[in-house]
């Protein structure tokens, strides 16, 4: 009976650290501001290292979707509407979500990793034992280059899926859709809230993941195997809190 009632209290009381630590993460992010250089590392090695598999994912995910939407759509004689449900799918819900999933097993497991080891090196206890903070100078630039990396590579991802590389390059080359109507009924259909609201999830996404890595890195276990379970941790809560926001976003979305 204890130990049925100490996971739930162990669980409840691992989750107010972690929210404390994201308050001192926040409140340090206005000094990574002032540091320019720092947080355009930061934002090269979680953004455009990841740029590549955003590319190439959106990519072949537009052209799926393509094949995919044509062949339900001829059926009823709308395959013209083929840009509408490709653009619509995507700016809601695949980009925000598949770009977040994707950073997650990318940038924020290397995030918690690059962390950790900084733990199980002693180098964050040696700058603590230096008088210095390692939150703002370790942690806030890491977290805020992920933060503002998330929505420019969502905004790619979309393009990509939606351009000449996705859903266009099937559609219209290779099916014979009209072009004109491709992206008409794009224009015609999606409005600037639905990139609003793409971008308010791939925010959030941001702030999540981030959030998870860098408080698994710092509190890690100063061994191979600490860090190696911060990784692992990192991807899967990450990737479950993505998805269980999008649910909750999407819900209150549609709502309003």
């Amino acid at each position: 009976m204890n130990a049925v009632l100490r996971w739930p209290m162990d669980t409840l009381a691992s989750l107010g650290r972690a929210v404390l630590f994201l308050f001192q993460t926040m409140l340090a992010v206005p000094g990574a501001l002032l540091r320019p250089r720092l947080l355009a590392l930061q934002i090269y090695h979680s953004g455009l290292l990841s740029l590549a598999i955003i590319v190439i994912a959106g990519a072949f995910v537009g052209m799926v979707l393509a094949l995919q939407g044509y062949r339900l759509l001829v059926q009823f004689s709308a395959e013209s509407a083929l840009g509408v449900s490709v653009a619509l799918v995507v700016i809601r819900e695949l980009g925000p979500v598949l770009t977040a999933l994707l950073l997650a097993g990318r940038a924020g497991s290397s995030l918690a990793a690059e962390i950790g080891l900084m733990r199980a090196t002693d180098q964050l206890d040696g700058i603590s034992m230096m008088a210095v903070d390692p939150v703002p100078r370790v942690v806030a630039p890491r977290f805020l280059g992920l933060l503002i990396a998330t929505p420019i590579l969502n905004m790619i991802f979309i393009a990509m899926a939606l351009g000449v590389a996705g859903g266009h390059l099937v559609g219209v080359e290779v099916l014979g859709v009209d072009a004109g109507s491709y992206w008409s009924q794009i224009r015609s259909a999606v409005d600037a809230g639905d990139l609003i609201d793409s971008t308010i999830k791939s925010l959030v996404f941001g702030l999540t993941i981030a959030w998870i890595a860098v408080y698994q890195g710092y509190h890690a276990a100063p061994t191979a195997a600490g860090v190696s379970r911060a990784t692992t941790t990192t991807v899967v809560l990450s990737s479950l809190s993505v998805l269980g926001l999008d649910f909750v976003l999407t819900a209150a979305m549609f709502a309003a």
